[in-house]
């Protein structure tokens, strides 16, 4: 896809702890901020509900933001899941596919976010960029997170927390 964006990192943990780290503890290791969450008023929470069909949501407070719906869910392999920005108009999302894949002694955890170009080009979401400067700038973006869930994951190996 012209507008996907697609980020890689190794984790020091099997698949399934991948998986486990990437959705149970997904607040622990995302990324707290504006640049990162969706409620800034006050500390969300962000979680998965467990299933297809499940939602993605941060809460916090009296707010609350759904960030998308699970659409697959395969412990250990694959996670599909819409995603939405405040800006985005209702009914209106992208997706994050998210593969697991052993590795030596560890996961390639491989991150594509895609559908971006169904977004006009003056959508607030892209930030007035054009297209290759909007895909570095997500690219960094979700770098940024899986660098966080690669120290997540690894400092949980090593404390067996």
């Amino acid at each position: 896809m012209a507008d996907a964006i697609r980020v890689t990192t190794l984790v020091a943990v099997d698949p399934a702890t991948a998986f486990e780290v990437f959705t149970r503890d997904i607040d622990l290791w995302w990324r707290r901020g504006p640049r990162f969450r969706w409620i800034t008023a006050s500390e969300g929470s962000l979680s998965f509900e467990p299933e297809v069909g499940g939602r993605l949501l941060e809460r916090g407070g009296d707010a609350e933001f759904e960030v998308g719906r699970v659409r697959v869910w395969q412990p250990a392999e694959r996670l599909v899941f819409d995603f939405r920005a405040r800006s985005f108009e209702a009914g209106q999302v992208t997706e994050v596919e998210v593969a697991f894949a052993a590795e030596g002694e560890g996961t390639r955890v491989t991150v594509e976010h895609r559908g971006w170009e169904a977004l006009a080009a003056d959508h607030p979401a892209r930030h007035g960029l054009e297209a290759g400067a909007f895909r570095n700038m997500m690219g960094v973006w979700w770098a940024d997170l899986a660098d966080s869930v690669r120290r997540f994951a690894e400092q949980r190996a090593r404390t067996g927390e």
